[in-house]
């Protein structure tokens, strides 16, 4: 039997996605993933970058909700950053909470508050940075440097970050066996001089331009939350830069990275920037 859903289409700064209220359950378990591959392929249906559903927490627990994330292909992911923000911003539209809030995903709780920016998120405690080598491949994409900030995530510089060919470059290093079996995320990244990611030479100022080839969705996307933590935390260990770090995604948004600790090792970071409700809709289902 078919029936209406209710969802809203919502960016966080440039990575855009779909949430359903699923509180009372109006999708079942073995419906999250048929749902999200049915509805975010781009010119056949409403198109985004995931799905992201609002659950109740199981059992007593002191956490306002539970955030279910999935990306477009329909392998759950244990965290995003930018969906975090937009959860957060859309559970408080829903009047679920008011403008602080701690919310469960698989990759731990997280602390968010709604600011006059937008949504900062506090992730959870990122893994120490590794460099690794990749044999095998191109030069220049023989060392990256590889972090886990709720998903996993390999960070290169590159001089020229308009030339890089993301799609490509970024598959080979998503597939190398250095971060095998679960893959990564692909991050470049370029200093930037102006302190606002506009590259094009080296840093003067706690800002870097990023581009991001995303597990899941399988190419660039214009945005990437724990991968702008990732590669702010990079650049402050190799480059000493220090907190905040202002990221600028290919989209256009700038992204504030605020950190504690030093790298390799660093004990919290936060993500701050802008979240957009782009519509609110219904779909027939199935």
């Amino acid at each position: 039997m078919s029936r209406t859903i209710s969802f809203t289409k919502m960016s966080g700064s440039g990575n855009d996605f779909i949430l359903v209220d699923n509180r009372a359950g109006v999708l079942a378990e073995d419906q999250l993933v048929p749902f999200t591959r049915a509805m975010c392929p781009r010119r056949t249906s409403v198109g985004a970058d995931g799905a992201i559903f609002l659950a109740r927490t199981p059992g007593e627990s002191d956490l306002d909700f539970r955030m279910r994330y999935f990306n477009a292909d329909g392998s759950e992911a244990a965290m995003c950053g930018n969906g975090a923000r937009c959860i957060a911003a859309f559970a408080h539209a829903l009047g679920a909470v008011d403008g602080e809030m701690r919310f469960a995903t698989p990759a731990g709780p997280i602390q968010a508050w709604i600011t006059s920016q937008g949504v900062k998120v506090e992730l959870t405690p990122p893994s120490a940075i590794e460099k690794r080598a990749l044999p095998g491949l191109a030069a220049d994409l023989q060392t990256a440097y590889f972090i886990d900030t709720g998903v996993p995530h390999a960070v290169l510089f590159v001089e020229r970050i308009a030339d890089v060919d993301v799609r490509e470059r970024g598959r080979k290093v998503r597939e190398h066996a250095a971060f095998a079996p679960a893959g990564a995320n692909v991050n470049f990244v370029e200093p930037s001089p102006d302190g606002n990611g506009n590259g094009n030479g080296n840093a003067s100022a706690s800002a870097i331009a990023i581009r991001t080839y995303e597990r899941g969705v399988e190419d660039e996307t214009l945005a990437c939350g724990t991968g702008a933590v990732a590669c702010a935390l990079v650049a402050a260990h190799v480059r000493g830069f220090g907190s905040p770090v202002r990221v600028k995604v290919a989209g256009g948004d700038v992204l504030v990275i605020h950190f504690d600790g030093e790298g390799p090792s660093f004990t919290k970071a936060y993500l701050e920037g802008s979240v957009r409700t782009v519509y609110r809709a219904e779909v027939t289902w199935p």
